[in-house]
Parts: structure tokens; C-alpha cells; sequence
């Protein structure tokens, strides 16, 4: 009887889960036919492309899942090498008439608005015309939607030109409340990623840095805005001074940050003035994605410039954060740069780095295997949102640095952090530890108690040894003495602008440019432009169990600005002790 009813349960349970998994696939499989209907992979005669300034903007465009029309837009992202490419594309595209950009609450990389920005402007030199239109523009949304020709505004709506600020979260309190405390060694007086678990406060010099690149990127988002609504800079700042983000929709006009006030119905009647459309005419709209897949420029040659895009934190291996979709890892990287090395047709490389720096001996593996690249084929790196610490370390050994003028760079420091969780443990949980050890240190490193003198003393020299390497790797790459190099390290951070002025990079320039300069190098006059690594599908993220993009996406948008901090707590016990990074959360807003 026992056997029977353990089969029969076996059976039900069976039956179950193939209900469960045949019904997951007809989800999708449905899901997948609904986001596609009406969507075409082509570009319809008197088309308008549609952008909406929604979500982040990425460094690169995945492969949507068929399951995103259940989001209806709330989690939606921009890949940043897609818009350029089909802006570049749209420009010369007779069917696309002119662009529509739908404001709301972006998030973005200053450099990268400001790359997309300028892409967005070199459109408009072809002739062609762009409409903005939002209910309520955020900083980052109106920085784009300023290089319009027309800008429009909901009449109960708002712009927000309030100014930037930093406003990074302290964990120290939390920690000394839970009974851990953060054993810190670092090199760099501005080296300040250690200073939410060890301070309540900013440090004097960090205070110094954030004032400085927080200066720096809005002067220039200052002059940009200023020049496209032919306005002055000191107008623009006494805008911004008096929280012109709770006035009249009116005052907006008045003061020409907008051109009308009006509803979306009105827009769409101007839309079809454009195009010279009759009131009952339907306008067609198409995407970023349909243009950008729509024919190449040019015709494909053998001799090929590739980009390669190294884009998130750097790590040893994988499962680091709460996905390691946009992560920099050591043994995926360093065998897509030998392929690279390797492939013949490839005749010179540009890496496109953005990044917050992380894991100093991962960052020293990847600097390597560039300069086996770059005794091979030039290598030039094009600097996005951040290329700090680590992402400033792979990047110092290239033929040429070309950074856009926003971009947050330098960092060149090393810390190591590690937690002594030993009033935790004994103190509030009532844990009691013992040891026998056959050498002196056969317990260094254990949660268990904090490190004495001497292991301190060792662990100093440690991190001291690795700024050397560190500044060395920028002395020889840069061709710089080390002592130069040291006295504008110390952790600090620049913009791309200040970075050139100090000699940490060679031009200020986009991806664009950085494209020119390598096959400048290669002396190529004609070659095809290849990406690589490609981008992963949709569902590969649910096949390995390391990746969990769709579930962070869900908790990035529950938890809004205190996503990075939810994140940080949950891997920050996975991370090499030693870091070459820039602070793990600067809170730019």
C-alpha cells in the first residue's frame, strides 16, 4: 500500500510540474507573438522615429524578452551603441522624416548624455527636424531634449533644472549596530570608496573631488544647453538657483526652456504638420531598434576596426553582484581580447570602456593581455560614463585615450577592505571561537577577530606594493615619471575634461573618434566596423544559474535609488579584499 500511494504521489507531482514548465513556455511563446504583433523590422515610408527618455540609458542593447510587454514601458532601458548607430542611420534615411523624443525620469552617465546628445544634434545637420513633448522632463531628459528644434510642454508639467548633486549613503552606523567594523588599508588621499563604512561623513578631500567634477560636468551641460536655446549661462544658473522645477508651465516658455505648452494631442497635430498629413491621417512612428537594423552604411570590406565593449565592474569571476549581465570578468575577457589578437582581418582594436574599476588583480590580468594586443594592432580605448580605478588601469596601456568631457576617470588608488565581525559573533550572538594553529598565521584573515599589529603592518605593504604596480602600469603607459603620475593619483577623480589637461588621456573626443584615431593608426583608409563580444539573448540569462538579469531588473525598479545600496550589502562579501575602484555608490543626481 505504501509503494502504491508513493508511486500515485510520484505521478501527481509529475504531472504537476510538466503542467507548470509546458505552461511557462506557452506564456512566453504567446507573450512573444503579442510583443511582436504590429512590429516590423523594417522602416515605413514617412516614418517618425520615436524615442522615449525612459529608464537608463546601458553602454549596450541586449536582446529583449518576449515577457518586456508585461512591463508596458516602466523598466524600459536605451542601449547607447543602438542609438547612435540609428541616429546615424536615420540621418540618411529618406523614409525617416524626423525624430519625436518622449521626456520623462531618465538615468544616465553625464558622458553619456552627452555623447548621445551630440549624436542627436549631428542628425539635425542633415536637415531633419526633432519635436520633444513630456509631461515632466527630468535633468537628464532635458539635457537631451534641449537639442531639439521644438520643445513642448505638458500645462500641469514640470522641468527639472535644478543643478546636480552627490549624495553618497554611510553604512557605518549600520555596521557598528550590527557589531562589525571594517578593517580599512588604502593608498590615496582621495581614495574614497572606503569612506561609507568607516566615516558618517564626506572627508575634506572628498568633498574637494565631488565639488570638482560635479563643477565640472554641469558647466558643461551648462554651455551645451545655453548654445541650443540660445541663452546665457548665468541665466541658465539662476534658473536652477530658484527651484524653477515648482513654477508655471508658462514661466518655462517665458524664460525659453520650453517652446509651447500644450497636450500630447497637440503635438501629435504639429507631428502631422511636419509631414504635411491631413487631420485624420495616422502618424507612423518607428524605434530605435527598427532603424538601427535597418541596411548598413557602406559596403563591408575584409579590414576590419572592432570595437570591443568592456562595460561594468571588473571582476575575477562571475556571480559577483546580483548579476553579472554587465560585468568585465577576467577569463571571458582575456579570451575575447586573444581572439581579437588572433584574427587577422582585424587590423586594429578599440575598447570601449565603462567602468567603475573593481578587482585590482582581475584589472592587472586585463592590462596585460592589452599590451600582448597592442605589440600586435594598435589599440585605442574610448572612454564613457566612467572609466575610474580599474577601468582606468585596463585602459593606461592603449596606443591613445580618448575620453568624452564628462566622463569620471582617474581614481588611480588601491584599497583593501575586510570585515572583523568578532562583537557580532561572541558579543550579540553568544559565539565562542578557539584555534590551534601550526604557523602564525594559519588564521589570517578570519571574521573572528580583528588583525593585530603585525598581519596590519603586512597587509599595509600589500596594498602599498599594489599602488606601486598601479602607478607604474600609468608611468609607462602614459610615458610619465612615476612620481608624476603619483602626485595626481592619490584616488582622485577627474572628468575627461580635467583628465586632459593632466595628461591622463589624449583627446576628448566619442566613440566616433576613437574609431578615426585606430584605423588613423592602422592606416586604413576603407574597413568595416565590428562589435564585439556579441550580445547575449534573453533567455541564456535564465539557462545559466550565475545570471539573473530579469530579477534585477524587478528589483532595480522596486527599490529605485536604493538598489545600489541593496546590492552593494549582498556582494560585498564576495569581493577580492583588494579593490581598484572608484566609491561603490556616488549617488549623482
Amino acid at each position: 500500500m505504501k509503494d502504491f500511494l508513493k508511486y500515485v504521489l510520484a505521478t501527481i507531482v509529475g504531472i504537476i510540474l510538466t503542467s507548470i514548465i509546458i505552461t511557462i513556455i506557452s506564456i512566453v511563446s504567446v507573450a512573444g507573438m503579442i510583443a511582436s504583433e504590429g512590429v516590423s523590422g523594417t522602416v515605413e515610408e514617412n516614418s517618425i522615429l520615436r524615442i522615449k527618455l525612459q529608464g537608463e540609458i546601458v553602454e549596450r542593447a541586449g536582446e529583449g524578452s518576449p515577457m518586456d510587454f508585461l512591463n508596458q514601458g516602466e523598466e524600459m532601458t536605451i542601449g547607447l551603441d543602438q542609438a547612435l548607430d540609428a541616429l546615424k542611420k536615420a540621418a540618411k534615411n529618406d523614409k525617416v522624416k524626423g525624430i519625436y523624443l518622449e521626456a520623462g525620469s531618465l538615468a544616465a552617465y553625464p558622458a553619456d548624455l552627452q555623447e548621445l546628445r551630440q549624436a542627436l544634434l549631428e542628425f539635425k545637420e542633415s536637415g531633419k527636424w526633432i519635436v520633444a513633448y513630456g509631461d515632466n522632463y527630468s535633468r537628464a531628459a532635458y539635457y537631451l531634449c534641449s537639442a531639439s528644434d521644438e520643445i513642448y510642454l505638458n500645462p500641469e508639467g514640470a522641468i527639472d533644472w535644478s543643478g546636480m548633486s552627490s549624495q553618497p549613503i554611510f553604512y557605518t552606523g549600520l555596521l557598528k549596530k550590527l557589531g562589525v567594523k571594517m578593517q580599512v588599508f588604502k593608498v590615496g588621499t582621495y581614495k574614497s570608496a572606503v569612506e561609507p563604512f568607516i566615516n558618517t561623513e564626506m572627508s575634506e578631500a572628498n568633498r574637494e573631488q565631488v565639488k570638482s567634477y560635479l563643477g565640472s560636468i554641469w558647466n558643461g551641460m551648462l554651455k551645451d544647453v545655453a548654445q541650443s536655446r540660445k541663452l546665457e549661462v548665468e541665466a541658465l544658473n539662476g534658473m536652477a538657483d530658484s527651484l524653477i522645477l515648482l513654477c508655471e508651465s508658462d514661466v518655462y516658455v517665458q524664460n525659453k526652456l520650453a517652446d509651447k505648452i500644450g497636450y500630447l494631442s497637440d503635438v501629435k497635430e504639429a507631428l502631422r504638420g511636419r509631414l504635411e498629413l491631413d487631420e485624420d491621417d495616422d502618424l507612423t512612428f518607428t524605434t530605435l531598434a527598427n532603424v538601427a537594423a535597418s541596411d548598413n552604411l557602406g559596403d563591408k570590406v575584409d579590414e576590419e576596426v572592432a570595437v570591443y565593449y568592456a562595460y561594468g565592474e571588473i571582476n575575477d569571476n562571475k556571480g559577483m553582484g546580483f548579476s553579472e549581465e554587465h560585468c568585465i570578468t577576467t577569463k571571458e575577457t582575456l579570451t575575447d581580447l586573444q581572439k581579437l589578437r588572433k584574427d587577422d582581418d582585424v587590423k586594429a582594436v578599440v575598447i570601449r570602456v565603462n567602468s567603475p574599476g573593481g578587482s585590482a588583480y582581475a584589472s592587472e590580468q586585463i592590462w596585460h593581455e592589452i599590451q600582448l594586443l597592442r605589440a600586435k594592432k594598435p589599440v585605442v580605448i574610448s572612454m564613457g560614463g566612467v572609466a575610474a580605478s580599474g577601468g582606468y588601469y585596463i585602459s593606461c596601456g592603449a596606443n591613445q585615450i580618448i575620453a568624452d568631457p564628462m566622463t569620471l576617470t582617474g581614481s588611480i588608488g588601491i584599497f583593501g577592505m575586510i570585515p572583523d565581525a568578532s562583537e557580532l559573533l561572541t558579543q550579540k550572538l553568544g559565539l565562542s571561537f578557539d584555534v590551534v594553529k601550526t604557523n602564525a598565521m594559519s588564521d589570517f584573515g578570519s571574521f573572528t577577530r580583528p588583525f593585530n599589529a603585525n598581519e596590519s603592518a603586512l597587509l599595509q605593504n600589500y596594498i602599498n606594493h599594489g599602488y606601486d604596480l598601479f602607478t607604474g602600469r600609468v608611468a609607462g603607459g602614459r610615458g610619465m615619471a612615476q612620481d608624476s603620475v603619483k602626485a595626481i593619483a592619490e584616488g582622485r577623480v577627474w572628468t575627461g575634461e580635467q583628465a586632459l589637461g593632466i595628461g591622463l588621456v589624449d583627446k576628448l573626443g566619442n566613440l566616433d573618434d576613437a574609431i578615426e584615431a585606430a584605423a588613423k593608426l592602422a592606416k586604413l583608409e576603407k574597413y568595416t566596423i565590428g562589435r564585439y563580444p556579441s550580445p547575449t539573448p534573453w533567455y541564456m540569462s535564465i539557462l545559466d544559474k550565475e545570471t539573473n538579469g530579469y530579477l534585477e531588473g524587478k528589483m532595480r525598479a522596486a527599490l529605485g535609488e536604493y538598489y545600489p545600496a541593496f546590492s552593494l550589502i549582498r556582494r560585498i562579501g564576495k569581493m577580492d579584499p583588494v579593490q581598484a575602484r572608484m566609491p561603490f555608490d556616488p549617488n549623482i543626481k
